[in-house]
Order: C-alpha cells, then sequence, then structure tokens
C-alpha cells in the first residue's frame, strides 16, 4: 500500500474492510479495500481521581458492571475533545455529584488485558456535599483504614488508593505506574 489516508473514510459506511499490514506497519489492521482507510483499534483511556475532603476519601459503590456493588473511585471513559482533567472532573460529578479541584496526576496505569491506559489524579472535594450519581448505588467518604479492602472493584483502585496514600502529603513526585508485576488481572 502506498500513501493511505488515516482520516476516515467520506463516507464511513463502507462495508469493504480486509485484513491486512498497511505499508511500513508490522501488525494485521483492518483495511479498507477501496481507499486505504486505516481502521486503527487503539487502547480506550481512562480518566478518575482520588479526591478528599481531608483525611477522607471518597469512594463509589457500582450501580452498574462491571463488578456491580463493588466499591471503586470515580472514574470512566474519557470523551471524545475533552481533555484528561475535564474527563475526571466530569466523572467524579457523574458518579458522586463532587466537586474537585485536581492537584496533580497521580499514576499512569496500563491495564491489557482490557485494552486500557488509566490516568488518575490526586484531587480536593470542593465540598463535603457528595451524593450517588446514576451509575452509583451509594458513594461514602472514608478514612484510610476504613476503606472496604475486601470489596474493591478493580487491582487498580487499590493501586491508586495505596499511592495516593504514600504521596498525599508530598509536593511534587513523579506519577506512579503499575505496581512490579501486576498487569490489572484478577
Amino acid at each position: 500500500m502506498s500513501e493511505k489516508s488515516s482520516a476516515a473514510p467520506a463516507p464511513m459506511r463502507s462495508t469493504n474492510f480486509v485484513s491486512a499490514v498497511p505499508e511500513g506497519d508490522n501488525r494485521t489492521r483492518q483495511v479498507c479495500a477501496d481507499c486505504g482507510f486505516i481502521n486503527y483499534e487503539n487502547p480506550k483511556i481512562v480518566v478518575g481521581s482520588v479526591c478528599h475532603w481531608g483525611d477522607r476519601i471518597l469512594m463509589c459503590r457500582r450501580a452498574i458492571n462491571p463488578r456491580k456493588g463493588h466499591w471503586t473511585l470515580p472514574a470512566g471513559f474519557l470523551e471524545q475533545h475533552e481533555t484528561t482533567t475535564a474527563g475526571a472532573a466530569r466523572e467524579a460529578w457523574e458518579e458522586a455529584r463532587a466537586r474537585i479541584e485536581i492537584d496533580t496526576l497521580l499514576a499512569v496505569y496500563a491495564v491489557p488485558r482490557i485494552s486500557q491506559v488509566q490516568l488518575m489524579y490526586r484531587a480536593r472535594l470542593v465540598s463535603d456535599d457528595v451524593s450517588a450519581g446514576p451509575e452509583s448505588l451509594e458513594v461514602g467518604l472514608f478514612e484510610f483504614d476504613k476503606i472496604p479492602w475486601d470489596d474493591l472493584a478493580f487491582p487498580s483502585v487499590r493501586w491508586a488508593l495505596h499511592q495516593f496514600q504514600e504521596s498525599r502529603h508530598l509536593d511534587s513526585f513523579a506519577a506512579y505506574t503499575n505496581p512490579p508485576g501486576e498487569t490489572g488481572d484478577f
């Protein structure tokens, strides 16, 4: 294949996609046989935050699958044309009706099993007036030792909570990543 567009074909209704390795690439992709458009399937970006009010941390009990009924941090998929900090603030509002001020990037996690990159921020609640949004059964503000550790929804929630606790009094630090040997598998 010669120079082919990576912009969406017009119209994006083509059904003439074939599996092929595009020129200059080393992976099989879905390529439009008519116009050469390459349909890249890339990891999804998740944004969220560890939000605190004093010594308490905001947690949400999930009202949706996956892991319905388990506790998590406010987080979700980044929307088109949204900054990562705006996405984290939006997720805090949607899941816990929480207004937050982002402090800094806490961590970047890779979860290859489900093709996700997760960006977690350290944030401060503007108020402790929080309530369950449509994706949460309930929300709560927990002291670190009172967090429902045995009922967390995802491994990255545990990582973020521990890394937040480790860095909560630091003015600056390098963003954390997956703990050694951890890939997000249960």
